[in-house]
């Protein structure tokens, strides 16, 4: 069976979208093709191509790689094509533990189990996981995305509430920094989709 999508044309039609949005300068490397149309056929909902792919479709997505690879322009890219379903909100990792140094503990509530209404629980994307630090609220130290990515677990498993990370930290690196069992929910929760480190930085 063959996909009633035309990649090629979603392709070319998302660099126009990153052209609009980033500049002219804007484009898809090859070396990244196989990674994109892995996110297009995914937000799209493709089932064909996932199973080609090995996407689990009602899994999140953990787009990891070098520093400069497009992780987040990729994601942000996305948002075009998203499924209603699908549609999530892109809030960044450093963002997230700001406010809870601002406002503490609701902070971790607010990006985990929301209100006890359906309808306020919502798609994240946390963006470049790793860069935030332990941070401390009234003395209390916390590490912020290891909770709300547990909390966020739970969610996923009794809501099929969707979460998206990503980071440029290895597997090897997450587990150092938020522990074995932040690991395995990732594990359990997410699509992994990585660039090598070869990725060039598109920023310089």
């Amino acid at each position: 069976m063959n996909s009633q999508y035309n990649y090629p044309e979603m392709m070319a039609w998302l660099e126009q979208k990153g052209k609009l949005q980033f500049g002219e300068k804007f484009h898809f490397r090859e070396a990244d093709v196989v990674n994109i149309q892995k996110l297009i056929c995914y937000f799209l909902k493709d089932e064909v191509m996932a199973a080609n792919f090995n996407l689990d479709l009602s899994k999140g997505i953990l787009l990891s790689g070098p520093v400069g690879c497009g992780k987040t322009t990729l994601m942000t890219l996305m948002r075009h094509v998203a499924q209603p379903n699908y549609k999530f909100i892109m809030k960044t990792c450093r963002d997230i533990s700001f406010e809870f140094i601002k406002e503490g503990y609701q902070t971790i509530q607010k990006y985990s189990h929301g209100t006890n209404s359906h309808s306020e629980y919502r798609n994240y994307c946390f963006d470049d996981l790793g860069v935030e630090t332990n941070l401390k609220y009234y003395g209390n130290e916390c590490n912020v995305m290891a909770e709300i990515i547990l909390s966020r677990y739970d969610i996923y498993i009794s809501k099929q509430v969707i979460t998206h990370i990503t980071s440029n930290l290895s597997a090897t690196e997450i587990e150092t920094a938020y522990g074995n069992r932040v690991r395995s929910r990732l594990r359990e929760m997410l699509n992994l989709i990585a660039f090598d480190d070869n990725s060039m930085d598109k920023r310089v």
